[in-house]
């Protein structure tokens, strides 16, 4: 099979596509075959090698990916071969042509999804599922702000609240990524860009702030985000690519919460949750991913320059 190697860490073109033997499926694995995979921001951290968890090198990058059942252990129970499934992990790596799963990393993907937006479905969704309701804990009738709410995490982060009948209102550093926010749904859309964009926020929620906060760059917008909140908001710290300074004050004022979080902190029970709700809204018809931009697998190095850059629309997609 094809398949991007690492073999050392460092810059983008560190990725090589290499051919590589077949993986073998035993007891309870799972073996698909990708149609599409999915480029994280993690993806390139851990490329990188400054990611606080370190795969052994050499490895095979990605968690996110969607395809077809090729082959089942021996005792594999409730699946079977050319199943269209989506996955949220990987045993082998997903920037491949087949990846070897665990049983628990792969769930049904409906007919009504293409392969692209289920590659699209397991880190973004699972961490704006999380984001949302296990560490920002919004209710119906509440107003979240979606920061970055254009791309992967934003435009989940969007779908997921206004299923659950939350006032949505996003910002986007485009006007391709604002107008995909507002044919999203969300209730308004303002240009992170713009100085004072804050007062307006202030303004549409009549001066009483948002109830939560979901934060893609905590080091730029952090200590603008606690002048942002209704008395008892959280922010919940999805990104952030530095340090920060804030006025402990701000929070002292609004009784509020700074909540970090990552996927990878979920219990396992969580993990099953989220993707057995993600499963019924999807079904439902409540989300559909977003892609944005899709790479041949060999121009992996191209997707990852491309995920950390500004003016994010939609999921990122590797098609093998």
């Amino acid at each position: 099979m094809k398949a991007i190697r690492v073999e050392e860490f460092g810059e983008p073109d560190v990725m090589q596509f290499v051919e590589q033997p077949d993986p073998k499926v035993s007891g309870r694995e799972i073996l698909v075959r990708i149609h599409a995979v999915g480029v994280n921001p993690v993806d390139t951290y851990i490329r990188a090698g400054t990611y606080a968890r370190k795969p052994q090198l050499p490895y095979t990058p990605g968690s996110d990916g969607a395809g077809l059942v090729a082959a089942v252990g021996r005792d594999a129970e409730g699946i079977k071969p050319g199943e269209r499934v989506f996955l949220s992990g990987s045993i082998s790596g997903t920037y491949a042509e087949l990846a070897l799963c665990a049983p628990e990393q792969v769930h049904a993907l409906p007919d009504n999804i293409t392969f692209a937006q289920g590659a699209a479905l397991g880190i973004a969704h699972a961490t704006a599922y999380r984001a949302l309701f296990h560490r920002g804990q919004v209710r119906a009738g509440e107003t979240v702000l979606v920061h970055g709410a254009s791309g992967g995490v934003g435009t989940a982060a969007v779908q997921l609240a206004l299923a659950s009948e939350i006032r949505v209102i996003g910002t986007a550093g485009s006007p391709e990524g604002r107008d995909l926010v507002r044919d999203l749904g969300a209730d308004q859309v303002f240009d992170h860009k713009v100085v004072g964009y804050q007062d307006a926020i202030l303004d549409a929620t009549s001066r009483r702030g948002v109830d939560c906060i979901l934060e893609m760059l905590a080091n730029v917008n952090l200590g603008d985000d606690l002048r942002l909140l209704a008395p008892c908001g959280r922010v919940v710290v999805i990104g952030s690519r530095g340090r920060v300074e804030i006025d402990a004050r701000d929070a002292m004022m609004r009784d509020a919460d700074i909540r970090g979080m990552i996927l990878g902190n979920a219990s396992p029970s969580d993990l099953a949750a989220i993707y057995k709700s993600l499963a019924e809204l999807l079904a439902a018809g409540q989300i559909r991913p977003v892609v944005g931009l899709d790479f041949a697998l060999a121009a992996a190095a191209d997707a990852h320059r491309a995920v950390m850059a500004a003016g994010a629309r939609g999921k990122i997609v590797l098609i093998p």
